[in-house]
């Protein structure tokens, strides 16, 4: 388990064919089936930890999804800006998504992350190719993602399988908007779901994003640019 201060920093290594994982069932060390957290004797209980404290979120719960595309070339940018897929939040947004998913996942649903802490070097980058802050945010002020405080997310079956939402991640469109109506209702109904129940644990959704949530109590943080390490033993 890797715990990171706002200033401390991560060396990055470069490894070959990483790729996003749609799906993450077990993690070495096991799970307490009551918690789905691993049981690694070394690894602190969440609710013990800072609010503040960076936490790699599969650390904490194994009934999550991944698809890390800015690990991969599917992206709006259409070029790899993370070394490896690592979904990284603050303490307290990791809870705080731990207690959404458990509503999903009476639904027989679960969260699958796009995108989670990003590094402010990153936001630049985004923003060379995208400088419209109804999209990306200004990296001078920084994202909510660089404070450890946003995720970019959808739903999927337990057994992996997206639900339709009308649009892909990263559609930049009225299509992708929260008020858009002109869509099939089993898509509003999917989106209203993963709306209401974010938003229920704290999150704050972007209008023109139906992926996007922030979480309230970590919008003010501090800017973050660590990276994290890509050992090849260590877990998404």
């Amino acid at each position: 388990m890797e715990q990171i201060s706002d200033n401390q920093a991560i060396p990055s290594e470069n490894i070959p064919g990483s790729q996003g994982v749609p799906a993450r069932k077990s993690l070495a060390g096991g799970a307490d089936p009551a918690t789905h957290q691993r049981t690694d004797k070394a690894l602190p209980a969440l609710k013990s930890l800072p609010d503040t404290a960076f936490v790699r979120l599969s650390d904490y719960s194994t009934e999550f999804s991944f698809d890390l595309r800015y690990a991969t070339e599917n992206n709006f940018m259409k070029t790899r800006v993370y070394d490896c897929p690592k979904c990284y939040t603050r303490a307290i947004t990791a809870r705080a998504l731990i207690a959404a998913n458990s509503v999903f996942l009476k639904h027989g649903l679960r969260i699958r992350f796009f995108d989670c802490y990003r590094p402010n070097s990153v936001q630049y980058l985004m923003w060379k190719v995208v400088p419209n802050p109804q999209y990306v945010a200004n990296p001078v002020k920084g994202s909510i993602h660089n404070r450890g405080g946003a995720v970019d997310i959808t739903l999927e079956t337990l057994s992996g399988e997206p639900l339709d939402m009308g649009t892909d991640f990263d559609y930049f469109g009225k299509p992708a908007y929260h008020d858009a109506t002109d869509l099939p209702a089993q898509v509003l109904k999917s989106r209203r779901l993963l709306k209401e129940t974010m938003e229920s644990h704290g999150f704050w959704s972007v209008r023109t994003e139906w992926w996007h949530y922030n979480l309230r109590a970590a919008s003010a943080y501090p800017v973050a640019n660590f990276q994290w390490s890509c050992a090849m033993a260590e877990p998404l």
